[in-house]
């Protein structure tokens, strides 16, 4: 890792926000099968449902817009470095590209791409920070 490959962002910080996005990201809709009309022996929905009063997505999308601007322009582009857009060698680039291209909230934009929390972990690697996360 270079200096001009330096993250603003504390790399411990980003390894609990991509365990958290993952926990996010591997949930799905809400399936509950034809109970037949006993509500007392209906089974609750499962912990990996998305359900309307489950507050963990709007949590992280707070936490992420809640930080500081260059912390956000620098989690879009590990994504964009993660994704493949582009080499390390041109991290200063893609921070000023992430920079300039701020159209949508920051948390919004990087949770509509199901995969972020890979990328970020594939970011962090190709700039040398390998795994922040350990193996899971």
């Amino acid at each position: 890792m270079n200096a001009m490959n330096e993250l603003m962002i504390d790399t411990d910080y980003l390894g609990i926000l991509i365990l958290k996005v993952r926990s996010v990201m591997a949930k799905e809709a809400v399936v509950m099968p034809n109970s037949g009309g006993n509500p007392s022996d209906d089974e609750g929905p499962a912990v990996l449902q998305d359900s309307v009063d489950d507050l963990s997505r709007e949590e992280v999308l707070e936490e992420i817009e809640g930080l500081d601007p260059e912390k956000q322009v620098e989690l879009v582009a590990l994504m964009w470095l993660g994704r493949g857009d582009a080499e390390a060698g041109a991290w200063s680039d893609l921070i000023q590209l992430a920079s300039e291209r701020q159209e949508t909230p920051t948390g919004a934009y990087l949770l509509n791409h199901p995969l972020v929390a890979e990328y970020w972990a594939g970011g962090l690697d190709a700039l040398g920070y390998g795994s922040v996360v350990g193996d899971l």
